[in-house]
């Protein structure tokens, strides 16, 4: 009986692992995600405003998009991928990064944190695209984990070349660089 049960749990959280695993596919478009409620940050001279914001315009261009929660720890996890894509120095005529924030993934009582974050981070590399997302509309169109954080690398048609949640490995993000070198040939 202790058996039928460890068996039974074991594949209860085997099975719950992959009930809670993104549906990003490989060689396809990502699923149909809008924000309108903040959405993609604009800027206006030195000023920020707001416009609705949807996946469908992920083309054109070769893009890692960094989807995160609007935490900190989720920020720092892929720090380094950021960094590598900065030291990089891609061209903005055919690549850009597109950083999407969960807001509604924040810490209780920082929201207006994330969000003069956000705005912030938009000023500061002003060729990149920042959305941010106040109701988990991407999170939950993408179906990915709470409080952290996925890189995903599309290339200009919109298809989806690599996806991975949580922390980076130093060999994910060679793999990303190298992809993104290759893409924006």
């Amino acid at each position: 009986m202790k058996k039928q049960m460890l068996i039974f749990v074991l594949g209860s959280v085997m099975l719950s692992r992959f009930a809670f695993a993104h549906n990003i596919q490989l060689e396809q478009s990502l699923p149909v995600a809008k924000v309108a409620e903040y959405g993609e940050i604009i800027l206006s001279g030195k000023e920020t405003k707001f416009q609705i914001w949807a996946s469908s315009s992920l083309t054109g261009k070769v893009r890692v998009v960094h989807h995160l929660a609007g935490r900190s720890a989720a920020k720092e996890k892929n720090q380094a991928m950021i960094d590598a894509i900065k030291a990089a120095h891609f061209s903005p005529a055919n690549y850009q990064t597109t950083t999407i924030i969960n807001a509604d993934d924040a810490i209780v009582g920082t929201g207006m944190f994330v969000k003069s974050s956000a705005e912030k981070g938009k000023i500061e590399n002003p060729h990149s695209q920042v959305v941010l997302d106040d109701k988990s509309t991407v999170k939950n169109a993408w179906n990915l984990n709470a409080k952290d954080s996925a890189i995903i690398v599309l290339d200009k048609k919109g298809k989806v070349k690599f996806v991975k949640e949580g922390k980076l490995s130093h060999t994910d993000i060679q793999t990303v660089i190298s992809l993104v070198t290759e893409l924006t040939k």
